[in-house]
């Protein structure tokens, strides 16, 4: 459909300067507003089947009743439409329904500036400055509020039958219960497929990490149609391997080396750290995992081990789920023994929260943490590094249980 020359004409007769037609009062918001009206008015003649004032309306049952102002909040700022309404109330508008107080993608642009960790009055101010409209705290938060039930879905979806590699991890975030400000762990879960593409499987909230409830997240994750993961990757929490033997009993568990070499590290002096992380490099740089034990035995009887014995004693008791990595080449081995992935996103979900200081509740806590993870998903557009060398790797490894999936 094409706007005929003279009409464009009339609407810009005055016209001088942007403000004319782009500004609070310009011509674009009165013409939407006028626009809005008119459809609703056309919605109106469609629901009753005759024109305004027309002879056939008469005892049909139902006639107009005049209209309501409404107020509208838009990109282009605030503006009033009148709505029809009808004698037996029964007009329901499609364009604007009932109860909409919002239009032209509006809540999406709050969602978006949620999900990027901006807090309520940052939103209010963006929103004030952007478009000349005041918004209330309570209405974000009711905008907002529709991304639980998507919450709901998502962490109920069915997965995958079988996933190569699993990241399991936790962030500590800040959550106001009942009057008092204190930690809970973010659970999270990254699957990556036969395909090679990375899935956040699921986001769980608890007071504390633990063995306890890594047990019932595992249990969730093979209630939702998970029969066998490959290798499962994690830090060293203690009885967290026995909690996912308990659950997919074939899974190799991989301790995460970046956790292990953070842990180590806890107890170096400072001056002494860049030495002891150099000291701990041909352990896990080993070709194989008899020169990996005799690299452990000889940090554990050098000047370094002795003075720092609780390295190698933690290295020897999680000798056997830190070596699982040895089994590949070498290019392959980065895919298996971290949980970079999920330190990545952990380190973005850091970045959106840490301006907020704490959360009012646990529901504002899932809403953004939910948001930046689909926004973070949107990123991962390709398969993980040196994907199809790792599957085939695995198809030998783990005889059959690749091509079963």
């Amino acid at each position: 459909m094409t706007i005929r020359d003279e009409v464009l004409k009339e609407l810009l007769e005055g016209y001088k300067k942007p403000e004319d037609l782009l500004g609070p009062e310009g011509l674009l918001k009165q013409l939407t507003a006028a626009l809005v009206s008119k459809a609703l008015s056309a919605e109106m003649t469609e629901h009753l089947g005759y024109e305004k004032h027309e002879v056939s309306g008469r005892g049909s049952g139902n006639s107009r009743n005049g209209t309501s102002e409404k107020t509208l909040k838009s990109e282009s700022g605030e503006m009033a439409i009148e709505v029809p309404r009808d004698r037996n109330g029964s007009f329901e508008p499609q364009l604007v329904k009932k109860h909409q107080t919002h239009f032209d993608g509006f809540d999406e642009k709050i969602i978006s500036m949620y999900a990027r960790g901006m807090t309520v009055r940052e939103i209010q101010g963006h929103l004030h400055e952007l478009y000349g409209v005041e918004v209330s705290p309570d209405l974000i938060s009711r905008v907002t509020a529709a991304v639980l039930e998507e919450v709901k879905a998502w962490q109920g979806r069915p997965l995958e039958q079988m996933y190569p590699i699993v990241y399991l991890d936790a962030l500590v975030i800040k959550v106001r219960d009942q009057g008092t400000v204190t930690n809970k762990s973010a659970y999270l879960a990254i699957g990556v497929t036969v395909a090679g593409n990375k899935e956040v499987l699921g986001l769980w909230l608890e007071d504390t990490e633990g063995a306890k409830f890594w047990l019932k997240i595992l249990t969730e994750i093979k209630n939702r149609g998970v029969s066998d993961i490959l290798i499962l990757c994690c830090d060293g929490l203690k009885g967290f391997p026995e909690a996912i033997e308990a659950v997919f009993p074939k899974a190799t568990i991989q301790t995460c080396i970046v956790h292990m070499i953070r842990n180590s590290l806890r107890f170096v002096t400072w001056k002494d750290r860049k030495l002891v992380a150099a000291a701990l490099k041909p352990i896990y740089g080993a070709q194989t995992e008899v020169l990996a034990e005799a690299a452990l035995t000889a940090f554990e009887s050098s000047a370094l081990g002795a003075r720092y014995p609780m390295i190698a004693k933690s290295w020897c008791g999680n000798w056997q789920r830190v070596i699982p990595f040895l089994a590949f080449p070498r290019d392959i081995r980065r895919v298996v023994y971290t949980t970079n992935a999920i330190e990545s996103l952990n380190f973005s979900l850091r970045k959106i929260i840490k301006s907020r200081g704490h959360f009012p509740n646990e529901e504002a806590a899932t809403k953004l943490l939910y948001l930046a993870l689909v926004r973070a998903e949107q990123k991962w557009t390709r398969p993980i590094w040196k994907w199809k060398d790792a599957l085939n790797q695995f198809a030998i490894h783990f005889d059959g249980r690749v091509a079963a999936a």
